[in-house]
């Protein structure tokens, strides 16, 4: 009788055992407390959102609606704002590193560049970066970063963005482009535009802020010296547009963003960040559901583009809005 005691006392001891061992976590970060999915695995998501704009929490908010459609209550997802501080970037990216969750988000370059500094190992997803290969610093890139970094741009073709200058502003000759020198994205998409103008006669000239405390005395000069304003999709200039519309709207002079917007600006070629935040969100399924590898993932672009115009600012300013732009809602 003791024998056979001793003997089921043994077998549920090793039932226990192999339980515990086919519990399997989640995937490539390792186990982490998350949601269950239907399959029995376990998916945690952090996202890092560089800081607080229109454009980033509609990208957060997509990402979101996606894995939400796909998983259902079986994936928990961590939002933190960085709230503009570079610092805050680090230490959120970190914590999520400790926490061993599933999948990255980063929410713009900032968080981006942290992400990919504090993790080799965790797939990252980016969105709202314009460009991957100063982001990452990067040479030779060819779509994809060869790491377990990959995610989608919010870059707006640049020759479509510089054709709205030629359709709506045809007697510009002089174009300020405005930007943060401490982004690197705006850097690319600055020079880029320049190309642009250079095949149409357009002199262009740079003004650069190094942070937030030097964008009106920058718009204030560039609004004295050129007939127009570029700013290319640039966090900073963004986050302030405000500051820029109290000196070029009493100055009537025109601006096209990158990001597209059309209070501002007269004009943009623009995106929707909710659908490209949601087209994240389906590249997270794929990699957490499905094992695709962020190694060989494409970095994707929007799927469509809309040349829009603010109707009103435009007549304001004296400006003929040729067909093919819808109006700013």
């Amino acid at each position: 009788m003791k024998r056979k005691i001793i003997t089921l006392i043994i077998a549920a001891t090793m039932l226990v055992g192999l339980t515990a061992c086919g519990s399997s976590g989640s995937g490539q970060a390792g186990g982490s407390a998350g949601a269950e999915s239907a399959d029995g695995q376990v998916y945690s998501v952090g996202i890092c959102q560089a800081l607080e704009h229109e454009s980033l929490d509609a990208a957060t908010e997509g990402f979101e609606a996606a894995l939400k459609d796909k998983l259902g209550d079986n994936v928990e997802i961590d939002v933190q704002n960085a709230q503009g501080e570079s610092a805050n970037n680090a230490t959120i990216c970190n914590q999520f590193v400790s926490a061993k969750v599933d999948l990255i988000l980063a929410n713009a370059t900032p968080a981006l560049q942290a992400a990919s500094q504090a993790t080799a190992d965790i797939p990252v997803l980016g969105t709202s970066v314009t460009d991957y290969a100063s982001a990452l610093g990067m040479q030779d890139f060819s779509g994809t970063t060869g790491t377990n970094v990959s995610g989608t741009s919010d870059l707006a073709p640049i020759d479509q963005q510089e054709d709205i200058f030629v359709e709506l502003l045809p007697d510009a000759k002089k174009i300020a482009i405005l930007y943060c020198s401490a982004e690197p994205n705006s850097i690319y998409q600055a020079e880029a535009f320049e190309e642009e103008a250079a095949k149409d006669n357009i002199e262009t000239v740079i003004y650069t802020a190094a942070d937030s405390n030097e964008i009106q005395s920058v718009t204030t000069k560039a609004a004295q010296e050129c007939d127009a304003i570029y700013i290319p999709t640039d966090n900073t200039f963004a986050a302030a547009i405000g500051t820029v519309k109290n000196v070029t709207a009493p100055a009537n002079i025109p601006v096209v963003t990158g990001w597209g917007d059309v209070d501002t600006g007269i004009a943009a070629v623009s995106i929707s960040y909710y659908d490209l935040g949601y087209q994240t969100g389906l590249m997270a399924y794929e990699i957490l559901v499905n094992g695709a590898d962020p190694a060989t993932m494409e970095i994707e672009t929007a799927a469509k583009t809309t040349k829009t115009a603010n109707m009103a600012l435009c007549e304001s300013l004296g400006i003929t809005v040729p067909e093919g732009y819808d109006p700013a809602p």
